[in-house]
């Protein structure tokens, strides 16, 4: 392979204008592909196999007329001032204009009513319903016991009724007129806010929650500037020079342009979901300024042995580009593996950025290759400061990085207990790991959705913003008095569970019955897991006991079988991509203690992470954040966007090493020489990563700010912990036996060459005749 890319990497050197054209005319192409052909992105949401979303399925069966799960709707909570209510003139006048306001919004229905209209309407109907009951009872010559029937009445309307009992807090409920969430507008929300700022006018305090709302804005453009202008900082500190600090920027920059464009001109053949190029557009840029710095730095290193600079270009693709292919390969393994959790969006990211890296990789190889023949000598223009490092007798390099390397080597055994030490003790708190989706509850402080959710707690307890759905299929029972009767029996049975605050019929029809269910604990609460479970086990006796069929659904049930389904692929992707790596790096390093080492460092990594992301986000650690539970796929996008990025930094530390070993180096000098070289790019590239993440916990969402913070604190443990004191202190305590390889296995795998072994460099072998010269002036 360093052959193969030794010629790549010469000819674009030499014919620049040709492999330049080509880029300009794949961007071109796809472009215009993707702005002519392109159709809107999929905003579905599919989880084959989820039983909370069979009983939602089931519901519109039974019901055809009743409100999706995922129906478009939205509650505006609406609450006097303290020691107020909402009947009072003025505020009831500032409700009912906010009422008929709604209702006159060309995308909201006009059956919208008021708080107080809809409980006085609930409690009419009660009454009728309880003065029809026993009429016939009366007419059938049967006792009716009205109190009884009063007070579980009126039990009924407390659990369902939008009205404060203090009447100083109330609920409206509407349904945009449109087909899904996806298809409410940022204009069709402004136009409920406007309504919204009226009635904060007349003194209401007026906030609105619901999926219809939420913020269609892509937050973090910011973020990404800051985090281009840190890494474009620590670029031109490492060279020293403004023109290659820019290069691998613009050049990562183009790689994701055209990976994105090509995700978009999918969209004229298959159906692409709208989240696909979140997670492409963050990892193309993280990898692609990697892998153009990785070049880069080696292309400037090589012509320290020559004045060639076409074989300079030719041993750093040879060599650099080698290591580039197979860190790109361990990426592209962990986000294709995305696909075995079995949820569409995150099978189309894995695959989206998957293609993104694999661009990224091509632009490492040939276009930056092609600019810098471009460029020539002024590749390293608007120099500002120029690197002289110390050297020894024979020329080697004496930087920060040899001598980190060297201390290392003095107490290898106490670096590796400190570190696994440290890293486990970081890693305890995950025994008490929650995952759970987000929801209003968990949203910023600041926000309204959160507002209106406090507003709602504190009116009608947590639990109705978690309410859960007992679907009923009653077609399997013969008689009409039967089925009402089997419903009654499901709505004793339902409320009699733990937790339960109430349970109510909701709706019934010759085909079955809905039941609201209404825990005490909210949607983030472990009791509310418990509630549906323990719903689910106790289904199949009640079925039994009435012959009718059960399930259960709601947005509650829905986001918790979501995070069940993560956490159960959780241990299946991690195998997967931990095993397929393995086999990867086992070619890579014809060793199998240097890949062992380098999974185990990674897994060492990604606890520590999850501990001190579980400690301070999910426990409140140090007051900084409330404690809430962790997002569900945060640690499967944790392993597979750090792993991407752990093994590049394997693989480019390790090969250095590997290079100067096949070389004829010492185990120890090798450890050093892989340091001296690579130390200092793998240092500026984690730096880039870590700003670019640490950014994110600046911002106001707390999902945002634990995504951010665990990314960030992944990359410091993986980059600064593990491959730069562990990897080094177990390769000296491994000696020449890391690189051990079964003779049969080494026969039958096959012979990829990265360290450019095949290539001829006279000048190695001389630089190891003598690993203890002394140093030598500057």
């Amino acid at each position: 392979m360093a052959t193969l890319l030794y010629r790549l990497g010469k000819t674009a050197y030499r014919r620049w204008p040709i492999f330049l054209a080509a880029w300009l005319v794949a961007l071109i192409g796809v472009g215009t592909v993707a702005g002519a052909l392109s159709k809107p992105m999929s905003d579905s949401f599919s989880i084959p196999g989820v039983a909370s979303v069979e009983a939602a399925e089931l519901q519109q069966e039974l019901f055809p007329d009743s409100a999706a799960v995922d129906a478009p709707s939205a509650t505006i909570v609406v609450a006097a001032p303290e020691g107020h209510t909402l009947a009072e003139k003025s505020y009831a006048g500032a409700v009912t204009g906010l009422v008929t306001g709604l209702g006159g919004l060309a995308d909201v229905p006009d059956t919208v009513v008021g708080p107080a209209q809809a409980a006085a309407g609930m409690q009419a109907q009660v009454t009728a319903g309880i003065d029809k009951a026993q009429a016939a009872a009366e007419a059938a010559g049967q006792p009716f016991d009205r109190d009884a029937a009063v007070t579980q009445a009126q039990t009924q309307v407390a659990a369902a009724t939008p009205l404060s009992e203090d009447g100083r807090i109330g609920t409206i409920d509407f349904t945009f007129d449109v087909p899904e969430v996806t298809d409410v507008t940022p204009g069709m929300q402004d136009g409920v806010t406007a309504l919204l700022e009226t009635a904060r006018d007349a003194g209401l305090t007026v906030e609105v929650s619901g999926q219809a709302m939420q913020s269609m804005e892509q937050g973090g453009g910011s973020s990404e500037l800051i985090g281009i202008a840190v890494a474009l900082l620590i670029l031109a500190m490492t060279f020293g020079s403004l023109v290659a600090a820019g290069m691998p920027i613009l050049t990562a920059g183009i790689g994701v342009g055209l990976g994105i464009s090509g995700i978009t001109a999918m969209t004229a053949v298959i159906d692409v979901p709208s989240s696909t190029t979140a997670l492409a557009s963050m990892l193309g840029l993280a990898v692609g300024i990697d892998y153009a710095l990785f070049i880069l730095a080696r292309y400037r290193s090589e012509l320290e042995h020559t004045d060639d600079r076409a074989e300079a270009m030719g041993i750093a693709v040879g060599t650099a580009g080698s290591a580039v292919v197979f860190a790109g390969l361990t990426v592209i393994i962990a986000l294709v593996a995305l696909s075995v959790v079995g949820i569409s969006f995150l099978t189309a990211m894995g695959i989206g950025a998957a293609a993104t890296v694999v661009v990224a990789v091509l632009v490492a190889l040939t276009l930056i290759p092609a600019v810098l023949g471009m460029l020539k000598t002024k590749a390293f223009g608007g120099t500002f400061r120029r690197y002289v490092p110390r050297r020894q007798a024979n020329g080697r390099v004496v930087n920060n990085g040899a001598r980190w390397a060297r201390l290392v080597g003095k107490a290898p055994l106490a670096w590796v207990l400190l570190v696994v030490v440290g890293l486990g003790a970081l890693a305890i708190p995950v025994k008490d790991l929650h995952l759970a989706l987000p929801t209003d509850s968990t949203a910023a402080k600041d926000t309204t959705q959160r507002k209106a959710a406090d507003l709602i707690t504190e009116a009608f307890g947590p639990g109705r913003l978690a309410p859960m759905l007992v679907v009923v299929d009653g077609r399997g029972i013969d008689s009409a008095e039967q089925r009402q009767a089997a419903y009654q029996q499901v709505t004793a049975w339902a409320a009699q569970q733990d937790d339960v605050a109430n349970a109510l019929l909701a709706g019934s029809n010759e085909n079955g019955a809905m039941i609201m269910v209404q825990p005490s604990s909210g949607a983030e609460d472990e009791r509310t897991e418990q509630l549906l479970s323990s719903l689910r086990h106790g289904s199949p006796v009640i079925e039994a006991q009435t012959g009718a069929t059960v399930g259960i659904t709601g947005l509650t049930a829905i986001q918790s079988d979501v995070s069940k389904k993560l956490a159960d692929a959780l241990p299946i992707y991690l195998g997967i991509v931990i095993g397929l790596a393995f086999l990867l790096l086992v070619m890579v390093f014809r060793s199998l203690l240097v890949p062992l080492t380098a999974t185990l460092g990674f897994l060492l990594s990604v606890m520590a992470t999850l501990g001190a992301t579980v400690a301070i986000f999910q426990e409140g650690a140090f007051g900084w954040f409330p404690g809430q539970p962790i997002v569900s796929f945060i640690p499967i996008f944790l392993i597979g966007v750090v792993f991407g990025l752990a093994m590049d930094y394997q693989v480019f530390l390790v090969t250095r090493i590997r290079e100067a070993h096949v070389h004829g180096a010492s185990y120890r000098e090798a450890v050093v020489d892989g340091f001296r070289n690579s130390a200092r790019v793998v240092t500026a590239a984690a730096l880039i990563m870590t700003a670019v993440f640490s950014g994110f916990i600046f911002m106001d969402e707390p999902i945002i700010k634990s995504m951010g913070f665990a990314l960030a604190s992944a990359v410091l443990f993986d980059a600064f912990v593990v491959r730069m004191v562990l990897i080094p202190a177990l390769m000296y305590l491994m000696g020449e036996k890391a690189w051990y390889l079964p003779k049969w296995l080494d026969r039958i795998l096959p012979k990829v060459d990265i360290e450019g072994e095949s290539l001829e460099r006279a000048h190695l072998r001389e630089q190891y005749r003598d690993d203890d010269e002394e140093l030598v002036g500057v």
